[in-house]
């Protein structure tokens, strides 16, 4: 069945509605033909670029057919068993680029990898050395908006100017430098973003570079770095199994890859298995391995840290920024490091504990400071919040799910009215969406909103949000299976442990919130979107006060469900809506939601 004969459908049960059903329908005649209709015109972000605009969105598209990630895992998958013939080839493109390896060096890397956090690790890190006031680079992926997010200089994304610039620059020497007797003249996607990121950062004389390892360590294209100054290596879970292995150890052995000769490492407590082949690997090449004391420790005898990304697990990814941050302020000479709290090293599962210190004002400042998009990110928009969280672990999950729940029970309360809770989810690669799913589950969520990690049915005006590697059935297919499975999950009782509060002490009130969603049978309603921008049109209402799009397509609130469902939401006193098992979702929510993104 080809992709534009499926249509959303849903399972039932939502406020309003008496008893749970189970739908199973398509969309009426007059929506689909919309929905033909709709694929073949452009979307309502498109317009017409301006000159200057035009050569940035013709280097974005250039850059989309080099491969998505989604080709270049394909690639590494078919040569995994040879790692050194992967840097081997990264190597030579740098050399065609016009650089060399020993150039690397000039810029005084901090290169950091991990399943969960090494993003926030990174975000933390670079902002409280910025506070020191060294210019700083910082290279992550993915972007959420806009390309150019992912090289940034003193936190702030490269214009598009200096990436249109940098791109033509580094796309033609490829091309000029290529072996006519091989048909590959281009790295892929992520690899030419690795080599524009080093020659930009060389070419603004940034102080230092925080690099993040783009998927594993081992074989990963920015492990051509020979001499970083320091390492780092945040909480390590289960994901990429097709490429790193299916059990943690495996994924520890590859992520223990980037650690060098007599370079500092820090990483955070771990479990047994995989902090011993961190150990191990370490050892062999003689590479220093520390072990991070938890944030508590460098608390004591001063005020608490505050940071500026939300929830607990943030604060492990603080305690291995700090260590990150004044290891390289150490190594480069740097005074007035803050005191040290413990005179002599302890040993901690036979690893050297890393030092208790004072953090300074700098620091301080700057884990207070750090903004990073996409990950536990509220917006407050009058009736509506959006939790933004681009979790796609079951870990990183687990720790959104934690999240999520002391946000709503920090949050403001409304005088009366009833209170609707939605969760908008997608997943891709080769995650376990069932496992994530069952995990969101006891949030009792009212409504369970699925999409594609496309903006608009049609993407032909915004070139960041391409992705030529995934078709149009297969997006659509995958939402339907993440409708499937969250409808057998409705099926049984919602665990309601997560949600019960702690027994209060004498004289205590018990949580409102709880109050407001006692431990039941919880029945959702589920429904498809083919875009974000149609989910984002249903959920609001047309009451976010910035995301105010025109008229609903034709056929939006044809099905029952989604008709009832918008009565529902015009009425609610609140509503609170989680969006997470994708950064890439995240991104194109927050596109919509945050418009200056894309400025």
């Amino acid at each position: 069945m080809r992709a534009d004969t499926y249509q959303p459908r849903w399972g039932a049960g939502s406020p309003g509605m008496k008893g749970a059903r189970s739908l199973a329908t398509l969309w009426p005649a007059a929506e689909k033909v919309w929905w033909r209709a709709a694929m073949e015109r452009p979307g309502p972000s498109a317009s017409p670029l301006s000159a200057k605009t035009a050569s940035f969105q013709d280097a974005v598209r250039t850059l989309n057919t080099l491969q998505t990630n989604a080709g270049y895992l394909e690639q590494v998958k078919r040569q995994r068993g040879d790692p050194q013939t992967q840097l081997e080839a990264m190597k030579l493109y740098l050399a065609r680029s016009g650089l060399q390896v020993e150039d690397l060096d000039q810029l005084n890397i901090i290169h950091v990898t991990g399943t969960k956090g090494k993003g926030s690790t990174c975000a933390f890190t670079e902002r409280v050395l910025r506070s020191y006031g060294l210019k700083t680079g910082f290279f992550s992926s993915p972007h959420l908006v806009q390309v150019r997010e992912r090289i940034r200089i003193n936190g702030q994304p490269i214009s598009p100017e200096l990436f249109t610039k940098h791109f033509w620059h580094l796309y033609h020497r490829l091309e000029e430098t290529k072996d006519s007797s091989s048909c590959v003249s281009m790295p892929a996607y992520f690899r030419f973003l690795t080599l524009m990121a080093f020659h930009i950062f060389l070419q603004e004389k940034v102080d230092l570079a925080v690099v993040e390892v783009g998927i594993g360590g081992a074989y990963d294209c920015t492990n051509i770095i020979r001499k970083p100054v320091v390492c780092g290596v945040s909480s390590l879970g289960i994901d990429h199994t097709s490429l790193l292995g299916d059990t943690v150890e495996e994924i520890a052995w590859q992520k223990g890859g980037i650690f060098k000769r007599g370079v500092p490492a820090f990483t955070v407590l771990q479990p047994d298995g995989p902090l011993a082949v961190l150990r191990d690997r370490a050892q062999q090449i003689s590479c220093p391995l520390y072990l991070c004391p938890p944030l508590e420790a460098l608390e004591e005898g001063g005020p608490p840290l505050t940071l500026g990304l939300d929830g607990e697990h943030q604060r492990f990814n603080a305690a291995l920024a700090l260590q990150l941050a004044r290891c390289w302020l150490q190594q480069k000479g740097h005074q007035g490091l803050g005191e040290l709290k413990v005179s002599r090293p302890s040993v901690l599962r036979q690893m050297p504990l890393a030092p208790v210190f004072q953090p300074t004002p700098h620091m301080r400042h700057g884990l207070r400071d750090t903004e990073w998009l996409g990950r536990t990110q509220v917006l407050r928009r009058g009736p509506l919040t959006w939790y933004l969280d681009g979790a796609h672990t079951t870990s990183s999950v687990q720790a959104c799910v934690r999240w999520f729940h002391q946000a709503l029970l920090r949050g403001h309360r409304p005088g009366r009215g009833p209170e609707v809770r939605i969760l908008l989810f997608n997943s891709t690669g080769d995650r376990d969406s069932a496992a994530l799913l069952k995990l969101l589950q006891p949030c009792q969520f009212d409504y369970a909103v699925f999409c594609p990690n496309l903006t608009e049915v049609s993407s032909a005006g915004n070139a960041d949000q391409q992705n030529f590697m995934v078709t149009l059935d297969q997006v659509l297919l995958r939402c339907l299976a993440h409708q499937q499975y969250w409808s057998h999950l409705a099926e049984a009782q919602a665990s309601p442990d997560l949600w019960s509060p702690p027994s209060p002490e004498p004289g205590e009130p018990t949580s409102s919130l709880l109050a407001s969603h006692p431990p039941r049978t919880h029945s959702t309603s589920s429904l498809v979107f083919s875009c974000i921008s149609h989910a984002l049109q249903w959920i609001s209402q047309g009451r976010d006060p910035v995301f105010q799009p025109p008229s609903p397509p034709q056929g939006l609130l044809a099905h029952p469900v989604a008709g009832s469902g918008a009565g529902v939401l015009r009425e609610a006193a609140a509503i609170h809506v989680l969006v997470t098992g994708s950064l890439h979702l995240v991104g194109g929510v927050l596109k919509l939601l945050e418009p200056a993104l894309s400025q």
